[in-house]
This record gives structure tokens, C-alpha cells and sequence, in this order.
């Protein structure tokens, strides 16, 4: 079997950080690591890396993930994703939380929605899969070339929202006005809840008829996972809680997607990221390590982050190279940092 695990925020973004490296005991990913040979590309989202995993270099992501939530709209018209975002001034500058920040509730997300579509027929239709995750079909296609919100969160967005050049960068003004008015807004506010005050549009496009096949499954509770495995028909299962209960039913070539880190990294959740760091480790590294040579003759690990979107390939034969040495996940991460200032 060649496994290839698709984990983003892999390694936590401040290398000096001991509260959330240091001490960590992670002897299975630091040996997995430390045997596999690694090649390391520019940093891109967690989401164009999914996707180019998949065969689509450019992908719809607003009409893919869409699909992926068993939506059949996702199959007619121009998509993109409309997700809910409170903006706040923090040191004179704009930072974007989206909705996995904060709470939000169904019935919160169907009224604005609703008033969206009321506001706004004349643009486009709104829809509302998950209180978190909303999408617009534009009536008419426009190019908004826009980074993936995962690259966004608890991050500066003044220059992208001053992009001028940007074809709905005007309309979403209006939109923003009209969200400060709205009674739901105005009922969290009174509560001390973020507002929400902005949409990001983002991942445009009609949904391709199909993608290569690259894996023999996708094993994954991601949406966007899911719609690529429907459009390249490639059979989906949900994310498997341990290596163990993967291993009897993987297949030739399957692709696991772990991404339980990238929220805690979103969120700046260093404890969170620690934790569930430490149950990967139990659950999947120090497993994988036996199982290499075993039942996995070949390891595909792929970890975007802030240091690159890095790949590390080993194969079972590596496990007999005694010369090459594991070292701490910090002292890695330190490496990486360094080698990214270069």
C-alpha cells in the first residue's frame, strides 16, 4: 500500500513556542520525519493543496465543496463561497474571524440569508449548507480571484478588501452596510457576540464535469474532500479515528485526510494543537512506524503550513538506515523557520 496523509498546520507556526512544543513527546512523527526525505514547496492553502492532490490545479472550491455537502445545486450555475466573517479593528489594522471562532447558530444563519436574497436577488441566489459555511451562484460569472479563507483567518485583510480591482469588492460594501443593520446583528451585539458584518467570496466557478482518479479512496469528513471524490468518482469514507481501524479496509493507494490541526492553528489554539497533536501521535505516527514495511510499503506525508507546503516521502527500506536520526518536532520547526528566512 501507498498511504498518503494529507495533514495541514502539521507543525506549529512559532518554533519558540515551549509551551506547545516544548517537551512534546512525539517519537513517532519525529521518526517518520527524520527518515523520510522531504521536498519543500511554497506555502499554499490547505485547500489548493487538497484539491491539487486531486488532479484540479484550479478548482471551483465554492461548486466542489457545495457537492460535498450532498447539495445538487452544486451542478448548475457559477459558485463561490459566501462564508459568514465578524471583521474588528486590532491595532489600527482589519483582522477576519470566521465563524469557526465564534458560534452561530442555524436559525441566526437562514434569516440572513434570507435578507441577503431578498436585498440582493438582482446579483445572485445565497445558500446556506451549514450555519459556518455559506455559497452564492452568481447570476452572472465573474473572475474574484480571492485566497481561501483558511489563509485568512485571525489574519490583516485591509489590502484584500481595498482591492478595488476585484470585481465584487464594491457590491460586498453594500453588502456590509446592509449586514450592520440587520436585527439579527443587532440582537448579538446586544449580547456581547461578533456581528456578522462581511461575507468572503471566494473559490468561484462552475463544477467540473469530472477529475482524474488519483487514489483508490478518500478517507475524510471534509467537504471539499468529499465533492472531489464524487466528481472523480472515487469512493469516500469518513475520517478514520486510528490507523488500526484504517489499515483492514485501505486499499492500494488511499488518501487520509487529518486536518483536526488547522482549526487549533487558526485560532491561535495552542493547547488545542498540542492535544490534538499528541493524539495523532498515539493514534497514527507511532503506529505508522511499525506498520512501515508492513502492511504500508510506501508513506506520502503532505503538511502545508506556515513553513512551505512540505512533502515527505519514505519507504518501508528507510526504516533500516540506523544512521538517520530523529530530533525534536521544535528543533525541526526551528530548522524550517530558518531556512524560510534564508
Amino acid at each position: 500500500m501507498h498511504l498518503t496523509l494529507l495533514v495541514p498546520e502539521l507543525i506549529w507556526p512559532e518554533p519558540a513556542d515551549q509551551f506547545t512544543l516544548g517537551k512534546l513527546a512525539a517519537p513517532g512523527c519525529e521518526w517518520l520525519l527524520g527518515h523520510a526525505s522531504l521536498n519543500r514547496q511554497p506555502r499554499r492553502p490547505f485547500e489548493n493543496v487538497l484539491a491539487a492532490q486531486c488532479g484540479l490545479a484550479d478548482a471551483p472550491f465554492g461548486a466542489l465543496r457545495l457537492l460535498g455537502e450532498g447539495s445538487a445545486a452544486a451542478a448548475d450555475g457559477h459558485w463561490l463561497c459566501a462564508d459568514p466573517v465578524h471583521l474588528r479593528f486590532h491595532h489600527e489594522r482589519i483582522v477576519l474571524a470566521d465563524a469557526g471562532a465564534f458560534d452561530l447558530e442555524m436559525d441566526e444563519a437562514a434569516a440572513i440569508v434570507a435578507a441577503l436574497n431578498a436585498e440582493f436577488a438582482d446579483i445572485g441566489e445565497f445558500h446556506s449548507q451549514d450555519a459556518r459555511r455559506w455559497y452564492l451562484r452568481l447570476h452572472q460569472a465573474v473572475d474574484h480571484p480571492v485566497a481561501p479563507l483558511s489563509a485568512m483567518a485571525g489574519r490583516r485583510v485591509d489590502g484584500e478588501l481595498n482591492g478595488s480591482a476585484l470585481p465584487l469588492t464594491r457590491w460586498l460594501n453594500e453588502v456590509q452596510m446592509f449586514l450592520h443593520g440587520h436585527p439579527v446583528n443587532s440582537r448579538r451585539e446586544r449580547t456581547g457576540q461578533p456581528a456578522i458584518n462581511s461575507l468572503w467570496l471566494w473559490g468561484g466557478g462552475c463544477l467540473p464535469q469530472h477529475a482524474p482518479a488519483a487514489f483508490s479512496g478518500i478517507w475524510s469528513d471534509n467537504p471539499l474532500a468529499a465533492g472531489l471524490a464524487q466528481v472523480s468518482k472515487t469512493p469516500l469514507a469518513p475520517r478514520p479515528a486510528t490507523l488500526a481501524e484504517f489499515l483492514p479496509q485501505a486499499g492500494e493507494r488511499p488518501l487520509v485526510v487529518l486536518d483536526q490541526l488547522l482549526p487549533r492553528v487558526l485560532y491561535e489554539d495552542g493547547e488545542g494543537w498540542r492535544s490534538a497533536f499528541e493524539a495523532m501521535e498515539n493514534d497514527w505516527f507511532a503506529p505508522l512506524r511499525k506498520a512501515l514495511g508492513g502492511k504500508v510499503d510506501r508513506l506520502t506525508l503532505i503538511a502545508p503550513c506556515v513553513y512551505g507546503e512540505l512533502h515527505y516521502e519514505i519507504a518501508s527500506g528507510e526504516r533500516w538506515k540506523f544512521w538517520k536520526k530523529a530530533q525534536p518536532l521544535m528543533s525541526t520547526a526551528e530548522q524550517l523557520a530558518k531556512q524560510a528566512q534564508a
